[in-house]
């Protein structure tokens, strides 16, 4: 499961506000934070050769919107030393079906219906001073029991608990090398770079995320290579200890990759890659492989196109439209061996959004359709963690509608209203009666035959309020 921390691969604040010094030639560390338009560079003037320089990628879906970055603190000369961020995200998820328990199911964004809740409260320093690379983000929120509490290498032996670890977002050390347009070396915990929609929804084009950005990882642990061969292109290589997992399942660590090209700012393609052995060996021998874990391996990609067909900021021919952009992400996937074949494991999904600015880009309108396939459920959440026995659900085909509001008075603020409509094959989405017990509370001792209430499909209305220093 979609944590890029800004979760996709753009500039950092710190980065940015420090492009004028050689120190800072490159040093894009933070994936997902967005070019500040306020603080384009003269790289010609300092020699500085800057990925991404003179781009406005604020509008990109999943990258940050901000263009100012107050929380700054320089030394003597000027120089920025560190780059601090504060978040607040609260909502309102309005389940018209009213489930008794107030459990929202499939999604790790919105954990709760009918009541208010925070998702997600974070703050983090970053630096990027002098070449060195150092960042750390904390958190809390209600997100993190849906997300985090799914790890289950965390079973293996001792000392692998999520306790401590999941109130960390982000936490990397590393170093910036002045090679070609930027060479980073970092190891740490890190949000995702699979998919397009981001951990932080204030940089989402909607609050729900699509279903085939919430079916993928949102962290990792491991170490990564970013490499900028020229100011439109950057690759990255990663190695980590598995899919969403602090901690390993075997002795086999995943590989990944994951390539950002932006021939202009009116145009981003990404495509990423992941391979992995993300299985718990088996009791039985046979099940293990010749060097002690089983012999089944995932591979995941995804591959998305971002592209901005309007833009006129002083408002051109459609009268109070200042710019219009879509974005197209499509994954697929399959996990195979022991006897299990791809053709019948795979997952395969699509989102296609479209949205329109007006009012200055003060507000924005952003419609988007989507769907998943997931035959084995190998990766998509489970509807329920008692009583779910519906043999059906191994058949899994959902789509989802959304349309979503957002008002953005400034930088630092966003009110968002969204409507939501899911449909599925099965019964998947949690009807009146929960999915917890008949009461609704999980200390009830459940009786005899219990199952719990799904449906085929799901309606909901969110409003929700983010604040971002």
């Amino acid at each position: 499961m979609s944590f890029t921390s800004a979760r996709r691969a753009g500039l950092t604040a710190a980065a940015l506000l420090t492009l004028t010094t050689s120190a800072a030639l490159a040093q894009t560390t933070e994936t997902g934070a967005a070019h500040n338009p306020a603080a384009k560079p003269d790289s010609s003037a300092t020699g500085a050769k800057v990925p991404f320089d003179g781009m406005d990628l604020t509008w990109i879906n999943g990258q940050n919107r901000q263009t100012t970055f107050p929380l700054v603190l320089k030394d003597q000369n000027g120089e920025t030393v560190l780059t601090g961020t504060a978040l607040l995200d609260g909502y309102f998820n309005y389940n018209f079906a009213r489930p008794v328990d107030h459990t929202q199911t499939i999604s790790a964004v919105t954990g709760r219906t009918n009541e208010f809740s925070l998702a997600l409260a974070s703050a983090g320093i970053e630096s990027n001073y002098k070449n060195i690379i150092g960042r750390l983000w904390v958190q809390t929120g209600s997100m993190l029991h849906v997300i985090q509490e799914t790890d289950g290498s965390v079973l293996r032996g001792r000392n692998a608990g999520t306790g401590n670890l999941k109130f960390i977002r982000e936490a990397a050390a590393g170093y910036h090398f002045n090679k070609a347009y930027g060479l980073n070396v970092e190891l740490g915990i890190f949000m995702s770079y699979i998919g397009l929609e981001s951990y932080v929804m204030q940089e989402n084009w909607s609050y729900q995320r699509s279903l085939v950005c919430d079916f993928t990882p949102f962290y990792f642990q491991g170490a990564r290579v970013q490499f900028y061969p020229s100011r439109k292109f950057k690759t990255e290589l990663w190695l980590m200890n598995g899919w969403q997992t602090y901690n390993s399942f075997n002795r086999q660590p995943a590989i990944g990759n994951s390539n950002y090209f932006r021939p202009s700012e009116n145009l981003q393609l990404v495509a990423n890659f992941y391979y992995g052995n993300d299985s718990r060996p088996g009791t039985d021998s046979l099940a293990v492989g010749r060097a002690g874990y089983p012999d089944v391996i995932r591979f995941h990609h995804d591959n998305s196109i971002v592209a901005r067909y309007y833009h006129k900021p002083k408002m051109g021919p459609l009268r109070g439209i200042t710019q219009a952009a879509f974005s197209l992400n499509t994954h697929y996937g399959f996990q195979s061996g022991e006897g299990v074949k791809a053709a019948h494991n795979y997952m395969v999904g699509s989102s296609l959004a479209n949205r329109v600015w007006f009012n200055q880009n003060k507000m924005a309108f952003t419609a988007r359709a989507g769907f998943v396939k997931n035959p084995s459920r190998y990766l998509s959440f489970s509807p329920s963690v008692v009583g779910f026995t519906d043999p059906d659900a191994s058949k899994l085909t959902a789509k989802e509608l959304t349309g979503t509001f957002d008002y953005m008075p400034s930088d630092f603020v966003t009110f968002r209203v969204e409507y939501l409509h899911r449909s599925a094959n099965v019964p998947y989405f949690a009807g009146p009666g929960g999915t917890t017990s008949p009461s609704g509370y999980a200390d009830q001792p459940l009786p005899a035959g219990y199952t719990p209430d799904l449906r085929k499909t799901e309606d909901r209305a969110i409003l929700s309020v983010n604040f971002r220093l």
